[in-house]
């Protein structure tokens, strides 16, 4: 008994149309992760830019609490700068991130001048180191003021 040429091709065309929806799911599959990965990677970018404009707000918010002394009593001694300054609590799209400052305050004398050079580190972060969304942000500044004579109350120019 022999098969006429259009009995033998009969499942063929099955055979391709299974392999066609295969290559194809394939594709949704692979680019299903590709728009995964691109979402994450976007996400933490807008996370730590977030988290670097936190730490940059704790510099401004270290250097406000140093300048505030400084500027209404500059007779007294310096701002207490030793350690850790405080955490900062701010509202907005930095609410849920963590701000620690600290201060290091180094003081010389030229001449009759006193120069205080406070150093400023301002550490922000997103959550808790282990997490995978953890972000964390640190910036460094330095302010130096100068004041004149023996009892320091004058700035120099």
């Amino acid at each position: 008994m022999k098969l006429s040429l259009r009995q033998r091709q009969s499942g063929s065309s099955l055979v391709a149309a299974i392999f066609l929806l295969v290559v194809i799911a394939g594709l949704g599959v692979f680019m299903l992760s590709i728009y995964s990965a691109q979402q994450r990677t976007s996400s933490m970018d807008i996370r730590g830019a977030r988290a670097y404009q936190a730490a940059k707000a704790g510099i401004e918010w270290g250097t406000y609490q140093i300048m505030v002394q400084e500027n209404s009593s500059p007779a007294l001694a310096p701002y207490n700068c030793v350690g850790a300054m405080g955490t900062p609590a701010f509202a907005g799209s930095l609410q849920g991130y963590i701000v620690s400052v600290s201060c290091n305050l180094t003081t010389t004398t030229e001449g009759s001048n006193t120069i205080r050079v406070y150093q400023i580190t301002s550490t922000a972060s997103s959550s808790a180191a282990p997490a995978p969304d953890f972000v964390e942000r640190q910036i460094t500044g330095r302010i130096a003021t100068c004041r004149v004579g023996p009892g320091n109350a004058a700035i120099c120019n």
